[in-house]
């Protein structure tokens, strides 16, 4: 197994391109975490994307909202760029698109029809003028500069899911996107094995392919299996039942209404983004609802409660989600009864685990009855399982087997699997963001020695890629250990203190419970400051510095924690 590391990913943008005319391969995000899924493929000049997604945060990312791609390196080829290829509507895939399409010249995307109406709701909240979006279907051929890129169709999670076979005027290359082998799907459209075989028939140099259920044996099960789980839990209920899973789950949610109906339940939506996404999926067709299904929540009071089912936002804990706000009973419309049925059909992401228990846990003390976990088939994954990984191989027979769309390890076992199946080491690589692998005419490939900029941009309210791992350390020390504040009011002309400096401390220690060492501090932070200015005349930027490094020993010393402190010079 090929293994490359060396390097974080997030080293300056020392890549050059030569424009040689041959295939390289580049994932820009994704590998080795859940989410901000970029992939970049090269010939020449030539320069295709596909997807471009979010992630959440992880835990230690205090007050971050969401971490997108590093676009420096498209940024700086963007008059290079032929298009973007979207495989489906999942927020891993498509969440990023606001940000970084401005800032890559805004090249055409290209995403089938639901796919697109996902897109337009993003791309409307964020006002971006006048996006290039176009329509695609399995079976399309576009030609993007040396590229022909033909769609095909996979099973997920949500309807209208694709992945690409991207060729070059010398090799073909599969990009499965995720994917399972669903051969009894909601939306009755199978994956696409004719496709497949005819690709193979052609020579496949290499498949780059959804490693994240790896871990797990056998089969993933059709996603129709929970659709009689819910019928089931709809039945049992007597009050309310509240469900929570992702708003562009179309599947899913079409078997909660399918289950609300088939109970003489009435469904009310919370949650803007569900909201949004079931307007969309209705208008184009993929869910099939009847009028009378969805009620106001006007309606939804005058009803038992034995008659409603709720639709929600939430499943992976996320803070103002209409589930967590329920949960800590500042939702304006919902509060939660005993007695209330709320169900989580969703895994957790790995990151998301703490909000997830927090959430759960309040909803039980709230008195309502929760669901989750697998003990009941209230969610089943979109991903392929151990033998369907191995049927995508064999069905295929690349030359090589590049993992993605995972953690470490799961690339890892990828590409164990992989051998297990007769692939020789060198035929498998696992690869880590912003490297760039180049093959030439003969399909033999070499790893560049520089790699393209990588690693986290996050996004924290409007700023974007304003907030990196200083920040975030000065973050984590103020949550573990509090912030101490020290104001020196000094004369300008004498540079002498005016008076005795004031101490302020939030989430250190409680000053009026601690007197003594207050007393001690200030009369120390008064020596240094005399000591200090004697030695440095005025230069408070030096002066702040000592004075920040001796307190910090200092209120260690007694404490055995270290605050953030933080000097301030007035002059009067």
């Amino acid at each position: 197994m090929a293994h490359f590391n060396g390097g974080n990913g997030s080293e300056p943008p020392v890549y050059i391109p030569d424009m040689s005319e041959n295939l390289k391969i580049i994932p820009v995000s994704g590998l080795g975490a859940y989410g901000k899924n970029l992939m970049v493929y090269e010939y020449g000049p030539d320069i295709i994307i596909v997807d471009c997604g979010l992630m959440f945060p992880r835990a230690g990312m205090m007050g971050i909202d969401f971490v997108i791609p590093n676009s420096k390196y498209l940024e700086q080829n963007k008059d290079r760029i032929r298009g973007i290829l979207i495989t489906h509507g999942h927020e891993d895939h498509i969440g990023g698109l606001p940000y970084v399409l401005p800032r890559i010249g805004s090249p055409t995307v290209y995403a089938t029809k639901l796919t697109r109406g996902l897109i337009e709701v993003k791309i409307e909240e964020f006002k971006i003028d006048k996006p290039k979006l176009e329509t695609i279907k399995p079976g399309d051929k576009l030609r993007l500069g040396a590229f022909e890129v033909e769609a095909f169709r996979v099973n997920h999670s949500i309807p209208d899911c694709v992945g690409f076979a991207i060729r070059t005027p010398d090799n073909l290359v599969i990009h499965t996107g995720d994917y399972k082998i669903d051969h009894t799907p909601v939306d009755e459209e199978i994956i696409d094995f004719g496709k497949l075989s005819q690709y193979a028939q052609e020579g496949v140099l290499a498949l780059v392919a959804d490693s994240t259920n790896v871990e797990v044996e056998g089969y993933t099960p059709s996603e129709k299996v929970i659709g009689e789980t819910f019928k089931n839990l709809f039945h049992a209920a007597k009050a309310r039942v509240i469900l929570a899973t992702f708003a562009s789950q179309i599947n899913r949610i079409q078997q909660v209404i399918d289950a609300a109906d088939d109970t003489g339940r009435k469904v009310l939506v919370t949650g803007r983004s569900m909201e949004k996404n079931i307007e969309v999926a209705t208008r184009l067709g993929y869910l099939k609802i009847k009028p009378s299904t969805f009620v106001t929540v006007r309606d939804a009071k005058n009803m038992p409660d034995s008659r409603i089912a709720v639709l929600s936002t939430g499943s992976q804990g996320e803070g103002n989600s209409a589930l967590a706000r329920m949960a800590s009973g500042e939702h304006q419309i919902i509060q939660i009864k005993k007695g209330d049925t709320v169900i989580i059909s969703a895994s957790q992401i790995p990151g998301n685990e703490s909000s997830v228990s927090g959430i759960i846990n309040n909803l039980f003390k709230l008195g309502a009855n929760v669901i989750y976990g697998h003990k009941v088939d209230v969610h089943v994954s979109g991903h392929a399982a151990k033998e369907e990984m191995k049927m995508m191989i064999d069905v295929l027979r690349p030359r090589y087997v590049f993992p993605a769309h995972g953690e470490d390890r799961h690339l890892v076992l990828h590409g164990r699997l992989a051998e297990s199946v007769g692939y020789l080491p060198e035929n498998t690589i696992i690869a880590e963001d912003g490297m760039v692998f180049e093959f030439d005419k003969t399909g033999k490939y070499k790893l560049a020695p520089k790699r393209v900029p990588s690693g986290y941009v996050m996004v924290d309210g409007s700023g974007i890629g304003d907030v990196g791992n200083i920040v975030l350390r000065d973050r984590q020390a103020m949550s573990q250990d509090g912030i101490f504040v020290i104001i020196a009011t000094v004369n300008h002309v004498t540079g002498e203190l005016v008076t005795s400096p004031d101490l302020i401390s939030r989430g250190f220690i409680y000053m009026r419970a601690h007197e003594e060492l207050v007393h001690k501090t200030r009369a120390e932070v008064k020596r240094l400051f005399k000591m200090y200015n004697d030695q440095h005349r005025a230069d408070w930027d030096l002066i702040k510095t000592k004075i920040r490094d001796d307190i910090g020993g200092f209120l260690y010393s007694h404490t055995r924690r270290r605050p953030m402190i933080i000097p301030v010079v007035i002059e009067v």
